[in-house]
């Protein structure tokens, strides 16, 4: 396995205990009540917040371990990550392409990642002058650009109208086969999770909840995304 998480922290109303793990070119959805977890799980994982104990390695390179004397905690800018917040996380005074060759491993992918995106038109904008759609396409490049370990998306595209989210979605979908990294991605959206994941982890209150995961996929209406043929095989997703 790519990636090897076994965590625990104490939150104010209940405690994270969990056991999973993640391959290369997999993308594994967490998904769950509002407040059951997912954000401060993927913090764990970047670095931007210390589990209570447990281990985080990724390939052969541990990234916390609470179990060796002194704990073994390597910090957020060292582990290689791509992430993208709820929230926009570009520089305003720069323009677009500044933003997303901001940590480009080569200034040279950032034009082939802008063209796949579809906001080449849009370098030498401002992210103010732009659409959030498009603020967000360029948030996404500017991860990719890191070439990064692991990518971790943080429900990047809720703040959105349901036809951008729509077209956000296809693009995750479209280059996932491209990427050889895995991929954390958090929403709260059932048939979000249910068309792109590989992999289903449900969170519920800081625990794995396999029996929330099947009865919100039967509870669920349908899709446009995700006719019944498709609900039925994610379903095997559950166990």
């Amino acid at each position: 396995m790519t990636l090897q998480v076994t965590l625990k922290k104490q939150l104010p109303t209940f405690s994270i205990d969990l056991d999973f793990a993640c391959t290369d070119e997999k993308l594994l959805v967490l998904i769950g009540p509002s407040g059951g977890g997912k954000t401060t799980l993927i913090r764990m994982i970047a670095g931007l917040e210390r589990p209570d104990e447990g281990r985080i390695v990724y390939r052969d390179r541990t990234w916390f371990d609470s179990s060796r004397g002194g704990t073994v905690f390597l910090p957020p800018q060292r582990r290689g990550l791509g992430y993208v917040f709820q929230e926009y996380t570009l520089f305003p005074h720069l323009n677009l392409f500044e933003n997303a060759a901001f940590a480009a491993a080569d200034k040279k992918e950032v034009e082939t990642l802008f063209e796949t995106f579809g906001i080449a038109h849009l370098r030498n904008r401002k992210p103010h002058q732009v659409s959030g759609g498009e603020r967000q396409r360029c948030a996404l490049c500017q991860a990719l650009a890191r070439r990064p370990k692991i990518l971790l998306l943080d429900e990047p595209f809720s703040a959105l109208d349901v036809v951008t989210r729509r077209s956000l979605r296809e693009e995750i979908k479209r280059i996932k086969g491209t990427l050889s990294c895995p991929i954390l991605y958090v929403t709260h959206d059932i048939n979000e999770a249910l068309y792109l994941a590989d992999e289903i982890l449900p969170l519920v209150e800081g625990r794995i909840d396999r029996d929330w995961l099947q009865r919100t996929i039967a509870g669920a209406p349908p899709a446009e995304a995700t006719p019944k043929a498709a609900r039925q095989q994610r379903l095997a997703l559950v166990y």
